[in-house]
């Protein structure tokens, strides 16, 4: 009896973790999700949080040492930052240069991965460089589509290899996603999870990446107020939606119209223990949430809370006030959350101040932004960090 599908990525991760600690470590804190596609899987950044995409019959059609390959190279592609980097790139060349910048350095690749000397390279370059130099290599005409034409595609929807065109072999479709979260809230969300992995990983980090990785270890030299508003921009889009159905005013001939966008509600939850009780950091806080409301049209909901939810306060964006509240007591981080899943309509994302001393659920489906006092630490693998500082 075949082993299900399902079940094989999950080997996959526990064997990865055994054999490459910090990979697997990475891997525990991306979003999974599986669902068919023409690529055995796909790495990218959706609305801030990194997403790993798996066909699980393909992933399952390839040998255990060819999935570890490519677990490794999907998620030195979010390493790398390339699903964002190549905004702008013609599609087909950012795609072959991505991977030749990374598959020298990735041992049990499938067979027809695309390698430097295909196209007599060096190895060892970055992916800019290697897409200035395979320009000639391709059909640059359209800056969109696939080199040769988007015809010339499989049944299934993968664009067909040519005789002397290696394609990749992770789909780098997905990224198209990454155009929802702006580079600076991928580039933290990026850090958390390095950060993370490198701490469950006791430090050990593979030599290929090690330079890499302490480039993401080194304090961030952006401002948490505009990741901040980044996050809750990004979060708006969901409600924002493209028909058909009715033509823009401003055009005579058919054009995607723009429904109405939803009004942004956002959940934010204030942490009034006594470890969190420095008026500063309280002060910092409710001044800059006040900027985001005034900023868009939103329904925000505050909770301040400690091991339970003490006062709950809803504004409307014309009417949020500044105000600091003082608390005590020790904290429990899921009361904020359980109260989210129950809202009506349910928050398009949860921001929350706090030290992170508490318990906090083990997974979550909101996004979630956690804005943490300097000496705080992240309860969960899942969410953003940003460290909150009253002098940015």
């Amino acid at each position: 009896m075949s082993e299900d599908p399902g079940r094989v990525l999950e080997n996959a991760v526990v064997r990865l973790l055994k054999q490459r600690p910090f990979y697997g470590h990475l891997l525990l804190g991306v979003r999974r999700r599986l669902q068919p596609g023409g690529y055995p899987l796909g790495v990218t950044v959706v609305n801030g949080t990194p997403t790993l995409t798996v066909d699980p019959d393909r992933f399952a059609g390839c040998s255990a040492p060819e999935q570890q390959a490519l677990l490794e190279h999907g998620l030195k592609h979010l390493l790398h930052l390339h699903p964002l980097r190549g905004r702008g790139r013609h599609r087909l060349t950012w795609d072959v240069a991505t991977d030749l910048a990374l598959n020298p350095f990735i041992a049990g690749l499938p067979a027809g991965a695309p390698q430097p000397a295909r196209f007599g390279l060096a190895e060892g370059l970055a992916a800019e460089e290697y897409a200035r130099l395979l320009a000639p290599h391709f059909d640059l005409g359209n800056q969109a589509g696939e080199g040769a034409g988007d015809a010339s595609r499989e049944a299934d929807g993968r664009p067909r290899a040519e005789a002397s065109l290696p394609l990749p072999l992770d789909d780098h479709a997905v990224w198209d996603e990454a155009d929802s979260t702006p580079e600076r809230l991928a580039e933290q969300a990026v850090r958390d999870l390095v950060r993370e992995a490198h701490r469950q990983a006791h430090g050990e980090v593979p030599a290929d990446v090690r330079a890499l990785v302490q480039g993401w270890l080194a304090p961030p030299l952006i401002p948490w107020r505009q990741v901040l508003r980044q996050f809750v921009g990004t979060a708006g889009r969901i409600g924002r939606q493209s028909t058909w159905q009715r033509a823009h005013r401003r055009f005579e001939h058919d054009t995607p119209g723009t429904r109405k966008r939803r009004q942004l509600n956002l959940l934010v939850a204030v942490d009034v223990s006594e470890s969190t009780d420095e008026r500063p950091l309280r002060e910092a806080f409710a001044h800059e949430l006040l900027q985001i409301a005034r900023g868009r049209d939103s329904l925000i909901t505050v909770l301040y809370a400690h091991s339970r939810i003490r006062r709950i306060e809803r504004f409307r964006s014309s009417r949020v006030v500044s105000e600091v509240v003082h608390g005590g007591g020790f904290t429990d981080l899921r009361p904020v959350f359980a109260y989210a899943g129950a809202m009506h309509p349910r928050p398009a994302a949860v921001i929350y101040l706090t030290d992170g001393e508490g318990p906090a659920p083990e997974t979550m489906e909101f996004p979630t932004l956690w804005v943490l006092t300097p000496e705080g630490r992240r309860p969960a693998a899942w969410g953003v960090e940003l460290r909150l500082s009253t002098e940015c």
